[in-house]
């Protein structure tokens, strides 16, 4: 039924001249940022830009046998809002696995707890009494007995515990017996913004997170055996690892070579951690959203390094930790590295800002600051695009401070394209297509809905398509119109202006604006606001005495490259190539021209990342 373009589609499509360098469309509580002058409309932080941030400091003991951890939490919360705040909103992620907290997926009924136990908390030395916390679920709420005033700072200490899940793993778990990768496990005080207020959105699974931009220092403690591996550098290697692999991880640091640091048979053998009943790892990280850790008394460790900065010849450790029956596991560590090259010198071209990445054997799909908890694959080409995906989130959502619970395509569309770009320049064999069949097909029916619809009113589907392929060929066409040199520069400027910020979808259409220096506003208003489906349709071939004019029609109404492969009857091929700026004045269709004195016998219109919705007239066959 959408074959044919309605007449009101045919007069939006003629109106995208007159109206292409128009604002786009912005909601009103986004809009009141300008107002307040908290950001501009220039793509830059507002002179009254602000945003808090703490630091933490945490000690937890964890049992991997009864999983049980256990600790304390203190925070140095800076207010530097406007507002005085008369309560503190806190994130308890682990209560996911509280009995009856909204849930995304149907967990075991064994993994179900009490949650998240809160022994004392107490805000700026005032014990805090269990009637005033209001939990609901990932969400507590504390008043405040004396507001907390603007450039003051909160003093909050939480001692707690909770039991991590067995099974039912969703991003966080034991993975194994002796193994386990704990994510989201600390009371941590909630995003307070310039938009939103406190961030109450509850964190039921699918969604991802939204955390302020904080200092860590941690103390991890397990038994003897168990090597720790966390967010952030390591400051005491010699006293929780025997010499001669303290000394291994050093010469990694320092080295290009791939270093085993645990062999198969030294992880089998133990006697890999100081002698003690337990040991205690110190992690500290700066400037970073988040803080995890993962644990095992069994599992492989390889590691290398490489100078991602050549200006300052600052190196990053790569790391691969995992179970050795695992195989596939074993070149994990070299993709790993290659995305880190490729991230610091191709793309994004922005020196890997983090001092090591570390790929966590688990059971999951998922990236944190300097840890990716991954699962083992079937395939090479698998491992490949899953361990390129995830390390390409250090950029985005971790470096950028992007909300994830509600603006998903600021962060998924980024990996995606991430994962597009460099899996190939890991195996030229690699051809990642992720999910731009499946956008082809569902363009444009009841489960497709615009890009910036929030990530909140999705689910399914629509949440499939809008945080992946969709927003990973909007970045790609742009790239592929700018070229990649203004591309960088563009992307360069939006990374500089909301590095270690929160920016919103403005900030970024905005800041790429400026940094490529023309107005986009007619392709971000058409791919990632407006609604249709992406159709290219050969509609005349005309031979010429010079050779072939090919009319391409644009039936539908999303902008794609136009790709024409022709090959002659002598077996010869050529391909002709347009942007998606082809169709910035509105025009339905484009001409072709193909200088040439050879037969032509077929034409292909079409590449691996055009989707369309109705590729049978994308074939023309010389007679």
């Amino acid at each position: 039924m959408f074959r044919t373009p309605s007449l009101a589609s045919l007069l939006v499509l003629g109106s995208f001249a007159v109206q292409a360098q128009q604002p786009l469309p912005i909601p009103r509580n986004l809009a009141d940022t300008y107002a307040k002058g908290t950001r501009a409309e220039s793509g830059l932080p507002g002179p009254n830009y602000w945003q808090n941030t703490a630091d933490y400091t945490i000690k937890v003991n964890f049992n991997p046998t009864t999983r049980l951890l256990k600790g304390t939490v203190d925070i140095a919360y800076q207010n530097n809002s406007p507002d005085s705040l008369r309560q503190l909103v806190f994130k308890l992620y682990p209560n996911i696995y509280q009995k009856g907290a909204p849930r995304d997926s149907r967990f075991s009924p064994a993994d179900l707890t009490d949650g998240v136990q809160i022994e004392q908390l107490t805000i700026n030395g005032q014990v805090t009494d269990e009637s005033q916390r209001r939990i609901d679920a990932t969400n507590m709420t504390v008043p405040v007995r004396q507001a907390i005033g603007p450039k003051q700072t909160a003093r909050v200490t939480v001692a707690y515990s909770y039991t991590l899940n067995k099974g039912s793993h969703q991003r966080t778990g034991e993975v194994e017996p002796g193994a386990a990768f704990v994510a989201y496990f600390f009371p941590r005080i909630a995003v307070y913004d310039d938009i939103d207020g406190w961030n109450r959105i509850p964190y039921t699974g699918s969604a991802e997170l939204y955390n302020d931009f904080c200092n860590f220092k941690a103390d991890i403690t397990v038994p003897k055996d168990f090597v720790v591996w966390a967010t952030g550098t390591l400051t005491n290697t010699q006293q929780v690892l025997q010499k001669k692999y303290a000394q291994r991880l050093q010469d990694a640091e320092r080295k290009d070579d791939i270093i085993t640091i645990i062999s198969a048979a030294e992880a089998k053998r133990k006697g890999i951690t100081a002698n003690n009943a337990q040991n205690t790892w110190h992690f500290e990280a700066q400037d970073v959203v988040d803080f995890v850790f993962a644990t095992s008394d069994h599992y492989a460790w390889q590691a290398s390094s490489l100078v991602v900065d050549p200006a300052t010849k600052r190196r990053t450790r790569v790391d691969a930790a995992y179970n050795p029956k695992h195989k596939d596991f074993e070149e994990v560590v070299h993709f790993a590295r290659r995305t880190v090259e490729a991230m610091s010198y191709t793309f994004p071209k922005w020196p890997f800002p983090y001092p090591h990445e570390t790929v966590f054997d688990g059971l999951d799909q998922m990236e944190y600051p300097m840890m990716v908890n991954d699962n083992p694959t079937k395939t090479r080409e698998d491992a490949i695009t899953l361990t390129d995906h995830e390390i390409f989130h250090t950029m985005f959502p971790f470096y950028m401070g992007t909300n994830e619970t509600k603006y998903g395509w600021m962060d998924e569309g980024w990996a995606t394209i991430g994962e597009w770009i460099i899996s190939p320049l890991i195996d030229p064999k690699v051809v990642d297509e992720y999910g731009v069949a499946p956008y082809a097909r569902s363009a444009h029916t009841e489960q497709d809905m615009p890009i910036v619809t929030l990530t909140t009113q999705q689910s399914g589907v629509p949440f499939y398509l809008n945080s992946y392929p969709k927003p990973a060929l909007g970045y790609l066409y742009v790239k592929d119109m700018l070229g990649d040199e203004l591309f960088t520069k563009a992307l360069h400027t939006y990374i500089r202006n909301w590095h270690g910020k929160h920016p919103m979808p403005y900030d970024f259409f905005n800041s790429m604006n400026a940094g490529a220096g023309q107005n986009m506003n007619w392709f971000w208003q058409r791919w990632f606001f407006d609604s249709g489906y992406p159709d290219l349709a050969i509609q005349t071939v005309t031979k010429q005495a010079t050779g072939y004019q090919v009319v391409v029609a644009a039936k539908g109404t999303k902008p794609v490259p136009v790709d024409l492969t022709v090959t002659f009857t002598d077996g010869t091929t050529t391909k002709l190539h347009r942007s998606v700026a082809a169709w910035q004045s509105g025009n339905t269709s484009v001409t072709l021209d193909i200088p040439t004195n050879k037969t032509a016998k077929r034409m292909v219109l079409g590449s691996t990342y055009v989707p369309d919705s109705f590729p049978k007239d994308n074939v023309w066959e010389g007679r």
